[in-house]
């Protein structure tokens, strides 16, 4: 589902907010909003998360397409075998979906932020 600012959510799962607290040696509990709890998305993020060599790989692309031209031959050639060795990650890179997170304020005043959109259902 793709959520949108403004939109109308409820959580479709129960979400665990806190680990039991204990104050002055007594056991308070845990702390957690049930599913069904409904709020309103206030803001909606993509993340896509690069690994060490898909950003490598983005540098060197880079550096060959601007001066590549310019570049002796064997130091172009070898920064071309770099590349072609961290094809294969920048290929999975582009080929998985990013990671969408969402900011709910909930209709009880608790907010919830960084939140993976499947963990809603349209309300």
């Amino acid at each position: 589902m793709t959520l949108k600012a403004g939109q109308r959510v409820a959580l479709a799962v129960d979400i665990r907010l806190t680990d039991s607290a204990e104050v002055a040696g007594v056991v308070v509990g845990i702390l957690s909003l049930a599913a069904g709890t409904a709020g309103t998305v206030e803001q909606v993020v993509g993340h896509q998360d690069e690994s060490a060599d898909v950003r490598e790989y983005e540098r060197l692309k880079s550096l060959l397409d601007a001066f590549g031209g310019e570049m002796p031959t064997g130091s172009r050639e070898q920064l071309e075998e770099k590349i072609d060795s961290l094809e294969p990650a920048w290929t999975a890179f582009q080929e998985q979906a990013p990671r969408v997170s969402v900011r709910v304020r909930f209709d009880n005043g608790f907010i919830l932020d960084g939140a993976h959109e499947d963990v809603f259902v349209p309300a």
